[in-house]
């Protein structure tokens, strides 16, 4: 099955550098492998655009968390201070 597997993979591959050769020969083949590679180009930057969406998710989830605990802080009743109490007055 091994044997099987490796064959035909590497038919595959020949089969690709065939096709690819053929469209590098066909006129206009050469705006086709420009257009290709321009596209993954703009994966590229894509995907890195992506990873920093990713890590300013993280930031502004770990900013609400901050948000919710001091809000939650804030609205607790706070402990009410009261005066000391007085002598009464003396009537003079």
């Amino acid at each position: 099955m091994a044997g099987t597997r490796r064959d035909l993979l590497g038919r595959l591959a020949d089969l690709s550098e065939a096709a690819i050769q053929r469209v590098g020969d066909v006129p206009g083949g050469d705006r086709v492998f420009g257009a290709l590679t321009s596209m993954r180009d703009q994966l590229s930057e894509l995907q890195k655009r992506v990873r920093g969406l990713e890590e300013l998710d993280r930031r502004l989830a770990a900013l609400e968390k901050k948000v919710e605990k001091l809000s939650k802080q804030a609205s607790a009743p706070a402990p009410s201070r009261r005066a000391p109490a007085r002598a009464p007055k003396k009537p003079s």
